[in-house]
């Protein structure tokens, strides 16, 4: 799964970066320690059909959802079934979106008791677009822009760390994920080993498990065998 992620550039940085025009109207904020219902940004076509910087809740929201805290169930769809899954297959069909990112997070259990945290992101520190759905919530208090991030089966070395990882989109694949196209499900290849060998998988210590903790420092690289084994919050 995808549970935890950082986004740190400014809405500024990644409408350039994304070539969108920038409708977040400073609702999102920069963070290394992106959290299931938090708002971050993330691109989409308007509807007129230009790429728009957007404010999105990251947990899904079906129509029949009773609570915006129903999204905390939701913030992953599965590669495998987007296309078939009564709650996300209009979405994906429809209304497809790039979710910016810097790096995302995983945990890994030790042989000797505790986890490990890794962060995966670009050795080049490159932009990452994670691909995405989105819809809009009809909320008591009006509509919620949500997202869900899909995952697919980890490739490579990232294996190593989770059996699943996001589905990353290369930027040649940005267009094609955002534009209608006749068969949505062909989308949904991983990138190549050859483009995912560009990832530095890093050791990290354990205060990004904590939701409440934010700052570069949860990115730095520590000695993997340094890091104490004590609990961690995930949620």
């Amino acid at each position: 799964m995808c549970g935890r992620y950082a986004t740190t550039r400014s809405a500024g940085d990644l409408s350039g970066l994304f070539e969108s025009y920038d409708e977040t109207d400073d609702r999102v904020r920069s963070s290394h320690n992106v959290a299931p219902t938090s708002a971050v940004p993330m691109v989409r076509l308007s509807a007129e059909g230009h790429r728009a910087l957007s404010a999105g809740r990251w947990g899904f929201l079906p129509p029949w959802s009773r609570s915006p805290g129903d999204g905390a169930r939701m913030i992953n769809a599965r590669a495998e079934t987007v296309a078939t899954s009564r709650a996300y297959a209009p979405a994906f069909a429809r209304r497809r979106c790039l979710v910016p990112a810097d790096g995302w997070y995983e945990w890994v259990r030790r042989p000797e008791g505790g986890r490990q945290a890794y962060y995966m992101t670009p050795a080049d520190a490159s932009v990452l677009a994670l691909a995405g759905i989105w819809t809009t919530w009809e909320g008591p208090a009006g509509p919620v822009l949500t997202f869900s991030v899909l995952t697919t089966a980890a490739v490579g070395e990232l294996a190593e760390v989770h059996e699943r990882m996001p589905l990353l989109l290369p930027r040649e694949r940005w267009a094609s994920w955002l534009g209608p196209v006749d068969d949505p499900a062909a989308l949904l290849a991983p990138p190549a080993v050859g483009w995912l060998a560009g990832l530095e998988i890093r050791p990290v210590g354990p205060a990004v498990g904590n939701v409440r903790n934010d700052g570069p420092e949860l990115t730095a690289r520590v000695p993997a065998q340094a890091v104490p084994t004590g609990d961690m919050t995930l949620f």
